[in-house]
C-alpha cells in the first residue's frame, strides 16, 4: 500500500486533471457559442421570433443553427443546457484550492514578511474574498452602470487590480496571482449559476404557462456572458502563474495581472470582431505584444531578494522543526544541497537559469526541512529531479532522503 504521501500527491493529481479537462469543457463552449452568436445571419425565411441563423460543417456533416433573441412560440420538446462545464471547473478548482493551498498553506499560502496569519486567518482571509468579491460585483451589474457596459467593465478591470495588489500586500506571491484567479473564476461561476441559469429557467417556465417571455432576462444573461468571454484567459493566465516564478515572485505581479487583463481583451476583441464578419483588426496583435514586452520588463525589474531573504530567516514551523530532527537529516540535507541548490538558490548558480524554478530554495538546511515533502517525491521517489540527474545524484543519497523523510513521518 502506498504511504500517505504519495496518496496524498495523486490525489492533487486527479482533482488537477479532473480541473483541466472540466475547464476545457467550459472554456470551449463559451468560446463557442460566443462565436456562433457574433456569426448570425439575417435572412428573410427565418421563423417568428428569429434572431439569425448559421450553417456549420463539421465531421462530415452540415449543422443548421437558428438563435431566437427571447424565445420561440412553444417549448422545444428537447433542451440541451449548458451549465455543469461552469459548475465542475469551479468545484475542482475549489478542492484544489484547498488540498495545495490551504492544506499547504505555510508552504505556499502563508508569506510572515508580509503579514503573519494563522492558518485559519489565511484560510478565512482566502474563502471569504472569493465571496465578497462576487457580492461587489453582483452589486455593480445590477445598478444603474448595468446600462453602461463599457463604464461597468473599466470598473470591473479597477476592481481586479486592486484585490491583485491587496492579495499580493498578504499571500505568498504565488498564491496571490493564483488567488485572483480563482477571485475571477468565481464571479464568472456564479454568473453561470446565480443570473444566466435562473433567467434561462424563468424564460422556459413563461414558454410551459404559455406566456410570453420577458426580453430583459435575455439582455441581462448576455452581459454576464460576455463578461465572462473576457476574462476567460487572463484566468488561465492566473492559473498557469503559479509554476512561473518571473510572474509570481516579482514585486510587480499584481501589475502584471493587470496588464494580463487588458491583454485578454486585446485578444478576445480580435477574436470577436473577426466572428462577428467585421474585419481583421490587426493592430489589437500589436497592442498585445506591447503589453507582454511591459510584463516581461516589469518582472525583470521586481525581482524580490528581499523576499529571498526573508524566507531564509523564517522560522521553522513544528512541522518543519520535526524534519529537520528527524534521524538521517543530515545525511538528506547535505545530498540535496550539494546536488540541487546550484538551480534552488536565491542567486542561481547554473548557466541560463536566472531564478530558482518554483521559487524554491535549497541552500540550507531549513530550506530542505520546508520542502521535505516535494524533496522525497521529487528526488526520493520518483528520481525525477535533478532534471535528467544533470548534478549525479546517487541512488544512496536518494536512499538518505526517503530514510530521512519516513522516520520524520514515524516520528
Amino acid at each position: 500500500m502506498p504511504d500517505s504521501i504519495i496518496i496524498w500527491e495523486w490525489a492533487q493529481f486527479a482533482i488537477r486533471w479532473v480541473h483541466v479537462i472540466t475547464a476545457i469543457a467550459w472554456i470551449g463552449s463559451s468560446f463557442y457559442f460566443i462565436a456562433l452568436d457574433l456569426g448570425l445571419q439575417k435572412a428573410p425565411h427565418l421563423p417568428k421570433g428569429a434572431h439569425g441563423e448559421e450553417w456549420q460543417v463539421h465531421g462530415g456533416g452540415f449543422y443548421h443553427i437558428q438563435k431566437y433573441l427571447v424565445a420561440p412560440d412553444r417549448m422545444p420538446e428537447h433542451l440541451t443546457w449548458f451549465k455543469w462545464e461552469s459548475y465542475s471547473t469551479w468545484l475542482s478548482g475549489f478542492a484544489l484550492l484547498a488540498v495545495v493551498y490551504w492544506a499547504g498553506a505555510h508552504l505556499y499560502l502563508i508569506d510572515p514578511a508580509k503579514a503573519d496569519l494563522a492558518i485559519w486567518q489565511a484560510v478565512l482571509i482566502s474563502a471569504g474574498s472569493l465571496a465578497v468579491g462576487w457580492l461587489i460585483y453582483d452589486a455593480l451589474c445590477k445598478s444603474p452602470l448595468g446600462e453602461r457596459p463599457t463604464v461597468l467593465m473599466l470598473l470591473l478591470f479597477a476592481a481586479l487590480v486592486v484585490m491583485g495588489w491587496a492579495y499580493d500586500q498578504v499571500f505568498t506571491g504565488r498564491a496571490a496571482l493564483l488567488h485572483l484567479g480563482a477571485f475571477t473564476a468565481t464571479i464568472m461561476t456564479a454568473n453561470v449559476f446565480l443570473i444566466i441559469m435562473p433567467n434561462q429557467r424563468i424564460v422556459v417556465a413563461d414558454l410551459q404557462a404559455g406566456r410570453v417571455p420577458d426580453p430583459k432576462y435575455g439582455k441581462i444573461a448576455k452581459l454576464r456572458s460576455t463578461h465572462n468571454n473576457y476574462l476567460t484567459l487572463p484566468v488561465i493566465f492566473l492559473m498557469l502563474s503559479n509554476h512561473y516564478p518571473l510572474a509570481f515572485a516579482s514585486r510587480y505581479n499584481w501589475l502584471i495581472a493587470a496588464l494580463v487583463f487588458l491583454m485578454g481583451v486585446t485578444i478576445r476583441h480580435f477574436f470577436n470582431t473577426m466572428h462577428a464578419r467585421k474585419g481583421m483588426r490587426w493592430w489589437t496583435w500589436a497592442v498585445t505584444a506591447m503589453l507582454f514586452v511591459a510584463i516581461m520588463a516589469l518582472s525583470s525589474a521586481g525581482l524580490r531578494q528581499e523576499s529571498h531573504d526573508a524566507s531564509a530567516n523564517r522560522a521553522l514551523t513544528a512541522t518543519e522543526a520535526r524534519f529537520a530532527a528527524a534521524e538521517g537529516f543530515d545525511d538528506a540535507a547535505a545530498a540535496v544541497m550539494g546536488r540541487c541548490s546550484m538551480c534552488h538558490a536565491r542567486e542561481t548558480g547554473w548557466p541560463g537559469l536566472y531564478h530558482a524554478p518554483k521559487g524554491v530554495f535549497l541552500e540550507t538546511p531549513a530550506d530542505v526541512a520546508r520542502h521535505a515533502r516535494a524533496i522525497y517525491l521529487q528526488s526520493g521517489v520518483t528520481g525525477a529531479m535533478p532534471p535528467a540527474n544533470v548534478s549525479f545524484m546517487e541512488p544512496d543519497e536518494r536512499d538518505a532522503i526517503i530514510r530521512w523523510y519516513r522516520a520524520a513521518m514515524r516520528g
